[in-house]
């Protein structure tokens, strides 16, 4: 069965299109059968991130290595959900699925986060992102849960009962400052104990970079730079593939190894 990796966040703007374009992309470059799912039917940032990747490799005369993106409403039968039909349609043929959450709260959201064997969730390195996690006081105190929280605790919850195995939850702190602020330290502080008390890994994500945005259209990720005919990487750009490198690593999916 195919390793599923869900990326979700209940907040918009947390960089989770990015990071599931980059994490697919990567395993596909790697040489494994990535198969991809956009569960935002309105938005479909990833889908497009996809398909404008399709396109634009069909019109430079390009192969490179493409997670498999399945279309959420084709081939349904009467009375199945869209979520299991597409799950179907690639698990035999994937080595890992891919699927991105919509930034709100939704009945596929909640279906797709119990199917998950790794989470990622990534969120801005603020307290305001924080609130995605846990109720906080005007001190700082935790007072509980989020409502995202609970969320997942009840899909670890749904996959006991079935023998499915835990979720190995990871929290992304994306948009990290390069300087070492008095924020940055109380909300790197404030996750690690909350990692402790519900159970999630932390490490670092992407920095804020114009690049990201740059590569949306064309469908590109920072591995394929090189592919394309850019010979000389900028500093940002290493250090951005440093990033991605560091994220898969920290990943730790089975029979993955991060060098590239």
């Amino acid at each position: 069965m195919a390793h599923i990796i869900v990326v979700g966040n209940e907040k918009g703007g947390s960089g989770k299109s990015t990071t599931s374009m980059h994490v697919a992309t990567a395993l596909a470059r790697m040489g494994h059968r990535v198969g991809a799912l956009d569960l935002d039917v309105r938005q479909r940032s990833f889908g497009r991130y996809l398909e404008n990747r399709a396109a634009f490799l069909a019109r430079e005369g390009l192969d490179l290595p493409t997670p498999r993106l399945a279309d959420l409403s084709r081939d349904v039968a009467q009375g199945e959900d869209p979520l299991s039909a597409a799950m179907a349609s690639l698990d035999d043929v994937c080595d890992f699925i891919l699927i991105d959450c919509p930034g709100s709260h939704t009945r596929l959201s909640q279906m797709a986060h119990a199917l998950a064997d790794t989470l990622i969730t990534p969120m801005n390195d603020s307290f305001i992102d924080f609130d995605l996690l846990a109720r906080m006081a005007p001190d700082g105190k935790v007072l509980g849960p989020s409502i995202y929280a609970e969320m997942v605790w009840n899909a670890r919850q749904l996959r006991g009962q079935a023998g499915a195995g835990p979720i190995d939850w990871l929290v992304l702190r994306n948009r990290l400052g390069t300087q070492e602020m008095h924020n940055k330290r109380k909300v790197g502080s404030a996750l690690t104990s909350l990692s402790r008390r519900i159970g999630f890994r932390v490490a670092a994500g992407f920095a804020e970079r114009v690049i990201f945005r740059e590569l949306f259209p064309r469908g590109l990720t920072l591995l394929d730079l090189r592919d394309i005919g850019t010979t000389q990487l900028s500093m940002s750009n290493i250090a951005a593939r440093q990033e991605l490198r560091d994220l898969i690593t920290e990943l730790r999916l089975p029979g993955v190894d991060a060098r590239f």
